[in-house]
Order: structure tokens, then C-alpha cells, then sequence
């Protein structure tokens, strides 16, 4: 599914138009990756959650060269689905 898909679901599922549906759309997807930049954790109920996690430096290797280089520490972030999303999965 892309964010078409999504966005004609939305609009035949509510019946209002295209255009509605996308500023929805993009106002959901747009609070969640201001909600993310400010580092904050979100939290969807019944799907998952988004949460950052620190990965400590270490040291890597150039693929090139093959030479030694320091890795920084640095937050990635990851998604958990819920325990009713993997149920559903699962099923």
C-alpha cells in the first residue's frame, strides 16, 4: 500500500473528496514526523510504536580500504508492532 492507496480508502470509507483525504493523510503523517524530530516516542494504540534506541560507537571498516574507522554513537529509530498486530499477523 502507498500513500494513493491510503488516501482513496480514506476518502470512500469517510465519503469525502480526494483532496480531504490527503490533508488528513498529510496531517497525520506530518504530526507524527514532528512528534519524531522532537525526539518524542509515538505510540498508535492496536499498531505499534515508534522509539528511538543508542547504538554505542564502535569501531567499523572502510569497505574501500579496509581500513579502521571510528563509528560515532548515534540514536536510530525503530518500530515495534503491537501485541495485537503480531496476533493478526500470526493468525
Amino acid at each position: 500500500m502507498v500513500k494513493a492507496d491510503l488516501v482513496n480508502l480514506l476518502s470512500q470509507e469517510l465519503n469525502i473528496s480526494k483532496q480531504q483525504a490527503e490533508t488528513a493523510v498529510n496531517l497525520f503523517f506530518k504530526s507524527i514526523k514532528e512528534a519524531l524530530l522532537n525526539k518524542e516516542e509515538v505510540e498508535l494504540r492496536g499498531f505499534g510504536s515508534f522509539r528511538f534506541r543508542e547504538r554505542k560507537s564502535r569501531i567499523g571498516r572502510n569497505p574501500r580500504t579496509g581500513e579502521k574507522v571510528q563509528v560515532p554513537n548515534k540514536k536510530v529509530l525503530y518500530f515495534k508492532a503491537s501485541k495485537l498486530l503480531k496476533e493478526h499477523i500470526n493468525k
